[in-house]
């Protein structure tokens, strides 16, 4: 061989292995530029998620917010109404007294006061009751004037046992069944 084709030939080696360097090096860069563009498209595709996600969490608060605030003011109007029904019904019960069926009712309540504490009872009311009571009570009759709006009050002689039977304690403890019927 000549100086020159062994020239040529380390040439032409040297071009290939260059050549395949070089179809390596670009190859990895197209594998490393694919899995650089993977790795972003993930990246996007993981930020897209969470933002929705979170996005999507704070949808439902607003709304569940949104919900418990309808709700309070919704209760809120309600209570109020009701409220102004019971103070309506108290105005209704404090009226009652001067009907015609008043002293009716009061000798109905004697009865079951005498029906719970026996037939040895005191019995008071409101100072414009005072008439009614002493016809109805007759002896028992106490002239002690209540701060009531109506009804009586009877508790035995010696003080031990009460019968609230006035139309404000009646109406407290039926306060809640007046609400459910006013509702």
């Amino acid at each position: 061989m000549t100086l020159e084709s062994l020239v040529e030939e380390i040439r032409r080696l040297g071009e290939a292995e260059l050549l395949s360097v070089t179809r390596a090096r670009e190859a990895e860069e197209a594998r490393l530029d694919e899995e650089r563009l993977r790795a972003v498209a993930e990246v996007r595709a993981q930020a897209t998620r969470t933002g929705e996600l979170d996005a999507s969490r704070e949808r439902a608060q607003r709304i569940a917010a949104a919900k418990l605030q309808s709700r309070q003011l919704l209760y809120a109007a309600r209570e109020r109404r009701l409220e102004s029904a019971v103070r309506d019904t108290r105005t209704l019960l404090a009226g009652f007294p001067s009907s015609s069926a008043y002293p009716g009712v009061l000798r109905r309540m004697l009865a079951a006061a005498t029906e719970a504490l026996g037939k040895q009872l005191r019995v008071s009311g409101r100072a414009e009751d005072a008439a009614v009571l002493a016809k109805v009570a007759g002896k028992s009759f106490d002239p002690t004037p209540r701060a009531i709006l109506g009804g009586l009050i009877a508790e035995t002689p010696d003080g031990s046992r009460r019968l609230n039977l006035s139309f404000d304690e009646l109406l407290r403890l039926r306060e809640d069944r007046v609400r459910e019927l006013l509702a």
